[in-house]
């Protein structure tokens, strides 16, 4: 297959990039015009192809597009304020989907994320699955949550729209080298000093390499098309037996201060309802303690990954253990073999 697949140099997009190569497809591989191109291991692959534009411009998108088989969309902001991820992640969109209708390139594999859920009125223990309502008040999220929420339904008006073949991917936290301590395992309140909110919560973690295995699996199997699926590993880890582990490998981790489940989600309510009461919501309060937000972060809830595991026919191929030694270890892990031609 000819894939194109934006988000190229970003952390997953890596890893998807080398997993399509590894499959033999030929990958076009959008980055940004001032990206390093020798730090990427497969950057002088003779299957791929380097294409240096920025998705808030429509600039060269229509070019990029046409002639493939199927668009690997990754690209998105997730730092900065609304109007920059608005841009980096809606404008984006918009523009690569405007493409992909001029060049009638209908096939999209669309990475979304587990933030679009609503966790807020989930029950705690209850479990996320594809079918699981997302979130209906968006503004009392971050602006990450916000922008892929909008995302996706550009997506579903396209898919509609242009009846075109979409399948929306939504990744749990995705860990891996040089990614292995998270935002699930507490609040930041200084660079050595976190929160550390509740330990028996389970976390939905998918490890980068697997993560890429079910998205080029998603772009190779028509079982996808019209499909939602969430990407989970096997045997999902608490807080407390990730934290350990991820501590023992690490020289060093924040100065974590413990504090219960019940007793934060409590204590973010009150200031929750002082701000709204008292302050008539002019105080400006730190994301973790604003109720919404910390549901979708540390509720204790159980995931699935059933559903991507019948569709694609996937199984997560490291378990946490070994993605933790190859996270840890010295080898390229985007390394990609191939033959050079012989001279005859």
């Amino acid at each position: 297959m000819k894939l194109l697949l934006t988000g190229a140099s970003g952390f997953l997009g890596k890893y998807v990039v080398a997993e399509a190569l590894r499959r033999g497809h030929e990958v076009r591989a959008v980055v940004r015009p001032s990206s390093d191109e020798k730090r990427l291991a497969w950057h002088n692959h003779p299957s791929l192809k380097l294409i240096r534009i920025d998705l808030r411009r429509k600039d060269g998108i229509v070019d990029a597009v046409r002639g493939v088989d199927a668009v690997i969309h990754l690209a998105a902001v997730k730092e900065g304020d609304f109007y920059t991820q608005f841009a980096g992640t809606v404008i984006a969109t918009e523009n690569l989907l405007n493409a992909m209708i001029e060049t009638n390139v209908s096939r999209l594999i669309d990475i979304s994320t587990f933030s679009v859920y609503d966790y807020f009125n989930t029950p705690s223990g209850g479990t996320i699955t594809e079918d699981s309502p997302l979130e209906p008040n968006p503004i009392g999220r971050d602006e990450y949550a916000q922008t892929k929420l909008i995302q996706e339904e550009l997506v579903r008006e396209f898919e509609q729209n242009s009846k075109a073949r979409v399948t929306i991917v939504r990744p749990g936290i995705i860990y891996g080298k040089d990614n292995l301590w998270n935002s699930g395992l507490g609040g930041k309140l200084t660079d050595n000093l976190w929160l550390k909110i509740g330990s028996h919560a389970i976390m939905p973690l998918t490890y980068v390499e697997n993560c890429a295995d079910a998205i080029v699996s998603a772009a190779e199997r028509d079982e996808a098309i019209g499909q939602t699926l969430n990407i989970v590993d096997d045997n999902l880890p608490t807080q407390s037996v990730y934290g350990k582990k991820v501590a023992e490998r690490m020289d060093s981790v924040p100065r974590m201060i413990p504090i219960s489940w019940p007793v934060m989600s409590l204590v973010a309510s009150t200031i929750s309802m002082y701000n709204k009461i008292v302050l008539k919501g002019q105080a400006k309060v730190p994301g973790i303690f604003i109720p919404t937000r910390l549901h979708a972060r540390f509720k204790p809830l159980q995931y699935s990954n059933a559903c991507a595991k019948k569709t694609l026919n996937w199984n997560p191929r490291y378990s946490l253990d070994t993605a933790l030694e190859r996270s840890c270890s010295d080898a390229d892990l985007l390394e990609v073999q191939y033959l050079t031609p012989s001279i005859s």
